[in-house]
């Protein structure tokens, strides 16, 4: 699903107006995407956040990549996330699992 925005018309209007802060609080009960500093990515339901980007989320899974390429999963039930560690946000998105590859 998508965050909770009326139209694309409305969203051309507002995406040069919107600020990042406003864009994740349209998120709140959305699943989210989550790319961290280092190998960890993180899926969840955002429950909530502060102005530091520190998240609580809920059914989450953890993706960690190992040096030899290999994905690890982790499932936990509610997390408390420190903002500074996120790269990328993706609203929506449901992890590495589901990135489809074109092969020619």
């Amino acid at each position: 699903t998508q965050c909770n925005m009326s139209t694309t018309t409305e969203l051309d209007a507002q995406l040069d107006q919107i600020l990042p802060l406003e864009l994740i609080d349209k998120c709140i009960g959305q699943r989210l995407w989550l790319i961290m500093k280092g190998d960890k990515e993180i899926v969840g339901t955002l429950l909530g956040f502060d102005d530091y980007v520190n998240m609580v989320l809920e059914d989450v899974t953890e993706f960690e990549t190992a040096a030899d390429g290999s994905l690890t999963q982790t499932k936990l039930d509610q997390i408390l996330l420190n903002g500074n560690n996120i790269c990328l946000l993706v609203p929506g998105g449901e992890g590495p699992l589901t990135v489809e590859t074109n092969v020619a």
